[in-house]
């Protein structure tokens, strides 16, 4: 009977640094280790000349790999929510939208509300940042590492009616169901009948008080009748996205609409600076002026 004693590997002396180096890229293939096999030659050269011992090199190493697989992670989750576009809380421009809070939206921005299940409503006109803000926060959702997903209201009710045909509703509401936040764009641009309302109440009601839900909206709460035209289902609609959440009215002056003013003003004072640096110059001011011959 054979007994196998220390490692099954034996240790490997007098190696070359070049089969050193093959060795190491094989074995983080081998263990599905990218960043170690692309930045260990420049982690190497780092603790050489910082003389970390091997404990730290070794940290080092691990904690390439643990941050790139982090970073690629919320990659994924931001990949998977479906945002129409690349939006970001550093790029929310407050000066133009004095009525966002940004010490309120510096709290949200932690994804606590997200933790705790609970809504979270924008309200504006149309080109206030209510869309931008609702990317931005699932955005930061996404980088925390929850699971979220991004629909218009629309498109999200038309996918429920299609499922209820379908024969397929209860599957469709449990796969919007599990995400950590729901994202509802444009709530309010357009009626929804009472099917269709109805099937967006079923989503919101398995969500309640469970998972987050965040919505966009160009229609304060008074106005939702004209969207949910039945009164009661309205009230119960209302009812699951205010709860317990919080409500950011980002006003009705569209900054977009003044920035294109804006723009379209500053362009005819460029152009006119173009035009006067082209113009040839005064001639006659560099001419000597003539004598009048009596």
């Amino acid at each position: 009977m054979t007994t196998l004693t220390g490692s099954a590997t034996p240790r490997r002396h007098g190696m070359t640094e070049q089969a050193a180096d093959a060795a190491v890229d094989q074995a983080c293939r081998m263990l599905r280790l990218p960043t170690i096999r692309q930045q260990f030659g420049e982690i190497t050269e780092s603790a050489t000349r910082e003389q970390m011992s091997y404990r730290a090199y070794l940290a080092e190493l691990l904690l390439a790999e643990c941050d790139d697989r982090a970073r690629r992670r919320s990659e994924r989750r931001i990949r998977a929510a479906g945002f129409p576009r690349d939006k970001s809380l550093r790029a929310f421009d407050f000066d133009a939208n004095p009525n966002v809070d940004p010490a309120t939206i510096n709290t949200l921005a932690s994804c606590e509300w997200v933790k705790k299940g609970q809504p979270l409503c924008l309200i504006g006109d149309s080109g206030t940042g209510k869309s931008h803000l609702l990317i931005a926060m699932g955005t930061e959702a996404a980088m925390h590492g929850y699971r979220v997903k991004y629909i218009l209201a629309t498109k999200l009710v038309n996918e429920l009616v299609e499922a209820a045909d379908e024969k397929q509703l209860s599957k469709t509401i449990a796969r919007y169901g599990r995400v950590d936040l729901l994202c509802l764009d444009e709530l309010g641009y357009m009626a929804l009948d009472r099917r269709g309302a109805e099937l967006l109440f079923q989503v919101l009601t398995e969500r309640e008080e469970k998972n987050s839900v965040a919505i966009a909206s160009n229609e304060p709460f008074s106005g939702w009748g004209k969207t949910f035209t039945e009164p009661r289902l309205c009230a119960a609609i209302v009812d699951r996205l205010t709860f317990g959440g919080q409500i950011i009215e980002t006003g009705s002056d569209s900054y977009r609409l003044a920035r294109t003013a804006r723009d379209r003003a500053a362009a005819p004072a460029a152009e006119a600076t173009v035009s006067d640096a082209d113009a040839p110059a005064d001639e006659s001011a560099d001419q000597p002026e003539l004598e009048l011959q009596s």
